[in-house]
């Protein structure tokens, strides 16, 4: 892959992965719109990292928390804060595991990969978000995050694996459904972006780590580290951003898109 290539993929992923208008379904629309190669697994997995570290970085002092609720859980102790967290994003994940292995077990994830998909989930989705957030109520903030919201937002989570979803906007969207103000609805949404990536990436590594030689590691590592440059980036503007606006931006944004894309699918 030329620099080129690796650099358009990474800011991509970086830019899109948290930002509420799917990271996936961009990445599948670039070789079809573009004419580029499809760029493989092991960049794949490589700017899933790089998002990671990203968003492990940038929300530092929580993942500090569930890890020591993590080692808290493991000894049998649950009524900490820290403990709730680690549980909380324990149980959101669970949902998403399942369903990503029933659509890959039964083929049905690759039939999903078409830019009719990503066009309706684009359009649909984005006025979800939409009508979500301005109904929604701002009673809410993480302190008060349940397990039984956990699980509620982590089947929400397990829908964003139709590609043009979104993983962060439809987990938003559950957030702002149960009352979450806009800022911890991000940031509970981006916390539990960690676990998904992890167990999505320590899927695709698994697949890649017999395949992938110097040069494909090579490119990765390039790929990662401007994946994660471009996703601090864009968590830091949108997390600045939703102390003083809506999610209206990206739902237009959305809205276009979808429109565009279900014009060239049907035409």
């Amino acid at each position: 892959m030329t620099l080129f290539h690796l650099f358009i993929v990474a800011v991509i992923q970086g830019l899109t992965e948290f930002l509420p208008i799917s990271s996936s379904g961009h990445l599948i629309l670039l070789p079809e719109l573009t004419g580029m190669a499809d760029q493989g697994q092991v960049i794949d997995v490589a700017v899933h990292v790089g998002t990671l570290g990203a968003v492990v970085l940038y929300f530092w002092r929580d993942v500090r928390a569930a890890l020591i609720g993590t080692g808290q859980l493991a000894t049998g102790k649950r009524d900490s804060a820290e403990a709730r967290l680690a549980l909380g994003l324990i149980i959101a994940t669970i949902p998403v595991i399942l369903f990503g292995l029933a659509l890959k077990l039964t083929g049905l994830d690759d039939s999903l990969r078409s830019m009719a998909v990503i066009g309706w989930t684009m359009l649909i989705f984005g006025l979800v978000l939409y009508w979500a957030d301005q109904r929604g109520t701002e009673q809410l903030d993480a302190s008060d995050w349940s397990l039984r919201h956990a699980m509620i937002m982590g089947l929400w989570q397990a829908i964003a694996l139709i590609p043009g979803t979104s993983r962060s906007g439809i987990t938003i969207t559950a957030a702002r459904t149960l009352g979450y103000e806009r800022h911890d609805s991000a940031r509970l949404s981006m916390l539990m972006s960690i676990p998904t990536i992890l167990a999505s990436g320590v899927l695709l590594g698994a697949e890649v780590v017999a395949t992938a030689d110097a040069e494909a590691a090579y490119n990765g590592a390039i790929a990662a580290g401007m994946a994660f440059i471009a996703a601090l980036a864009a968590l830091t503007f949108m997390m600045r951003l939703l102390r003083s606006v809506s999610f209206t931006p990206y739902v237009i944004y959305r809205v276009i898109l979808g429109i565009v894309l279900l014009i060239i699918a049907y035409a």
